[in-house]
């Protein structure tokens, strides 16, 4: 999910997702020859930008959808300058120009990030906030067959909301960067097993397109779904031969407390099993939680399905199907 942003003076546009799992906001350079399909940002155009004069080299692993790769890099630059989205004023924002990128980053179809994270100091959110908005966010991240997502800043759209339970769940008071939530347990359908019936952190992330866990939680909530899923390739990934599918119905279920202490079971619907066939094996169909770092990353394959409060003012969260 990515929308518009206007950056320098006078305005130049890009398409960005409003990523909850970082500080940083990064879009392309106009030097960067590597970035062929993206829009990139002139700063000799604006007259309210700055340069800090410092480069940056970062590796790390994609999860934007099938065939996740195994490393991806970026070049980037230290800059400032306004920026705005629409029907908020401009504000000043330290940020990161991409000079050069790796192949997997060609084809994405947007052009930057802008971070959105939890009480993390630069990032996009925190500047917003620094500036007078409230700080509290909603998104209506829908399925692409539905359409009209859309992130409110400074509130919540309420007509989202008409006729429907909030639970509200609260961030641990050591948070910071990242929003996260203390989960009690891990099920599907309803059965558990001695792996998942852990306390752990889970971070809700809206740049990650479905599921990131630690590997033993990952194999221990697909011997639930059905023996046929296995590790397919080097990067994380799992699949399931695609005739398959249709014959499992497993609901993975994450188990919360809300702030009084309740249990708060926030829910991925079987739909949501199969990201769709891998690339070079059309009869495999990649599955839809990547095992990876030590932590545990939520993001579109359940965020979709709710309407989603991101309320530092009160350090929670909020969710209404």
């Amino acid at each position: 999910w990515y929308g518009e942003i206007q950056v320098g003076t006078p305005p130049q546009n890009f398409s960005v997702v409003f990523d909850t799992g970082s500080l940083d906001a990064v879009i392309p350079d106009l030097s960067c020859e590597s970035c062929f399909e993206h829009k990139k940002f002139n700063r000799e155009l604006s007259s309210t930008f700055s340069d800090y004069n410092e480069s940056f080299y970062a590796e790390f692993a994609t999860g934007v959808g099938v065939d996740p790769s195994i490393s991806e890099w970026l070049l980037y630059s230290a800059v400032r300058d306004e920026v705005s989205v629409t029907g908020l004023p401009a504000v000043p924002l330290d940020m990161y120009l991409i000079t050069d990128e790796s192949v997997g980053f060609w084809a994405a179809p947007f052009d930057g990030i802008f971070g959105m994270g939890y009480k993390g100091d630069g990032s996009f959110f925190q500047t917003l906030v620094k500036q007078g908005l409230d700080p509290i966010m909603g998104f209506w991240l829908t399925p692409t067959s539905v359409g009209r997502a859309e992130m409110t800043l400074g509130g919540v759209d309420e007509s989202k909301l008409e006729g429907k339970k909030v639970d509200y769940i609260p961030i641990p008071s050591g948070a910071y960067g990242f929003w996260q939530l203390e989960s009690t347990q891990f099920a599907v359908n309803g059965e558990t097993n001695d792996v998942l019936k852990q306390i752990r952190q889970v971070y809700f992330d809206s740049g990650t397109a479905n599921l990131q866990f630690p590997k033993n939680t990952t194999e221990a909530i697909y011997a639930l779904i059905s023996p046929k899923i296995e590790a397919f390739g080097e990067s994380g990934a799992y699949g399931i031969p695609c005739s398959e599918i249709a014959s499992i119905q497993a609901r993975v279920d994450l188990t919360f407390k809300d702030e009084a202490g309740q249990p708060v079971i926030l829910s991925i619907p079987p739909q949501e099993l199969s990201v769709g066939p891998f690339r070079n094996n059309k009869t495999m169909c990649q599955t839809f939680i990547n095992a990876g770092f030590d932590q545990n990353f939520v993001g579109g394959s359940l965020l979709k399905h709710y309407y989603s409060i991101w309320d530092q003012m009160n350090a929670r969260m909020g969710f209404a199907a």
